[in-house]
């Protein structure tokens, strides 16, 4: 027995996203189906919202909403400009901010060096992070890529064309597991990897 088109569609949208499979997705969509017509609603204008009212960043390239100039974080003139902490996703951003030991600024490459995706340097934010500091006071930058293999690639790709723009590089501190992501890192576990950050070392052959 085929489901009605409505609900394989939705079951289809749902069963595309990260961490959902059809299992997941056909309980999802079952459960929408039963639920007052209000939450369906709310959720379609949300998600539309998301995608319509939300841009990047022109600066950092984190989230922000549509109609600002930059995100709240780079208007905020509070924060330590000779500072930059350089992410992954707007995620790791949240994650350091809850962790409350960071007040510099961040730049996010919106994603990490993988050959095996085909991701290369000209994929990232990195032709703009190194623009930044050249053109920014920038004294301190923070590699604070996932302790992945990318991760540390990318971290070490990042190192090479930094070290001759005359700043300081270092690198978060080994208070993160291996494999894990910084989005899922706790508070505290964070506020050691900032505190104890590294200068990084470059690899001689």
């Amino acid at each position: 027995m085929s489901l009605p088109k409505p609900l394989q569609d939705v079951v289809h949208a749902l069963s595309r996203l990260p961490g959902i499979g059809p299992k997941t997705a056909s309980r999802l969509a079952f459960y929408l189906w039963r639920a007052p017509e209000e939450l369906s609603v709310d959720l379609a204008n949300a998600l539309l919202a998301l995608k319509t009212e939300t841009t990047t960043c022109p600066r950092c390239f984190h989230i922000m909403a549509v109609g600002q100039d930059a995100c709240e974080i780079c208007l905020d003139r509070t924060r330590q400009s000779e500072l930059l902490c350089v992410v992954e996703e707007p995620l790791d951003v949240i994650a350091i901010e809850r962790s409350g030991a960071y007040r510099g600024l961040y730049h996010v490459l919106q994603g990490v060096l993988s050959p095996i995706e085909g991701v290369g340097p000209h994929d990232l934010r990195i032709a703009e992070l190194v623009q930044r500091i050249q053109n920014e006071p920038i004294e301190e930058v923070i590699l604070a890529t996932n302790p992945s293999l990318e991760g540390e690639a990318t971290a070490m790709y990042l190192k090479q064309r930094l070290q001759t723009l005359g700043v300081r590089v270092t690198r978060l501190a080994r208070g993160l597991p291996v494999g894990g992501d910084l989005e899922y890192a706790d508070p505290n576990t964070l506020l050691r990897a900032l505190v104890g950050r590294q200068e990084m070392e470059s690899k001689e052959g």
